[in-house]
């Protein structure tokens, strides 16, 4: 028992175990020391035994749907999730959330399953996959050299290779250069914007890949929007120095901000081409918080949020 509950269970929950022994018939079956150890094969068998009862399972709140974006020329293959598809069935990480830690009540093999069906549905290889470690910074990690603790970007030029940016209002961005054949991905919430994590996931690819900054496109995933993002005004006015478009309602406690806007802003000051950054259209733009049927978002749902992710591969 305990070892299905390691399996289907993160440590949000609390179990107690107690051993019991039951009597057979005069006590003719003594019990056994060994009912409590499991060998390596047994827990293999159980959890296998989980992996194909999630893999029958029916998808939850539609089909899985992937977004992408015309500019990435098709040498990568890329895109963002929405929420449905998956099998996640708690309702503020129903149905297609694609993180799992300790904190929240969704288990590594109900993820793991969310992201094979990603891997079916996109094309990649789903043992060749790598999430950002957040840290709210600019961290960014190059694949192929040692692997930081925490880093809010990636980039590499390996083919096969599927990198991904975590997002829950916080915008999961993708970066592709089709001249240098390499791509990367940013995960950018309020502090990595100011902390220009896009520009120095930019700067990575110009100095590991030799990429030159009139070839990267840059594509903004889904974000909470401006119209519910607000942030306490000592926060808020760094947006604003940076351009006042960026925040509404300036002048209250808690005026509203632009991350998206913050974030095309510092682009093309670092030098990327306005036509070749995408933030609108394609249902880039939705608001995550505004839009529940399509996005999870921790501005709406709270601490035990789902998430979705923006991703990026050069095909092999």
């Amino acid at each position: 028992m305990k070892a299905y509950v390691d399996q289907l269970f993160t440590q949000v929950y609390e179990f107690e175990f107690e051993d019991l022994q039951v009597a057979w018939r005069d006590s003719l079956l003594e019990p056994s020391t060994e009912l409590n150890e499991m060998t390596t094969h047994e827990l293999e068998d159980i959890q296998s035994e989980i992996e194909t009862y999630l893999r029958s399972l029916p998808a939850l709140k539609g089909d899985l749907t992937i977004v992408t974006s015309p500019l990435i020329p098709d040498i990568f293959l890329h895109g963002f999730t929405t929420r449905t598809g998956g099998i996640s069935y708690i309702p503020t990480l129903s149905s297609l959330n694609l993180f799992s830690s300790s904190k929240r009540r969704d288990p590594k093999v109900v993820v793991q399953e969310n992201v094979r069906r990603l891997a079916n549905a996109a094309g990649f290889n789903a043992e060749k996959f790598y999430r950002i470690k957040t840290d709210h910074a600019n961290e960014v990690w190059v694949m192929g050299k040692e692997e930081p603790d925490s880093y809010d970007g990636i980039i590499t030029d390996q083919r096969g290779v599927t990198i991904t940016a975590l997002g829950a209002d916080c915008i999961p961005i993708v970066f592709a250069d089709p001249v240098r054949k390499a791509c990367g991905v940013a995960h950018s919430g309020w502090k990595g914007t100011l902390l220009g994590v896009a520009m120095a996931t930019v700067n990575a690819m110009v100095t590991e890949y030799g990429c030159n900054l009139e070839d990267i496109i840059v594509v903004l995933g889904p974000a909470v929007g401006s119209c519910c993002f607000t942030l306490p005004k000592e926060s808020a006015t760094s947006f604003h120095n940076l351009h006042p478009s960026c925040v509404r309602q300036f002048d209250s406690p808690s005026p509203y901000v632009d991350i998206r806007k913050a974030t095309r802003i510092l682009l093309e000051r670092g030098g990327i081409l306005p036509q070749n950054i995408q933030d609108q259209k394609e249902d880039l733009d939705l608001c995550t918080s505004c839009h529940p049927e399509k996005f999870f978002s921790h501005v709406r749902d709270g601490l035990n949020f789902g998430t979705q992710i923006g991703f990026i591969s050069l095909r092999e």
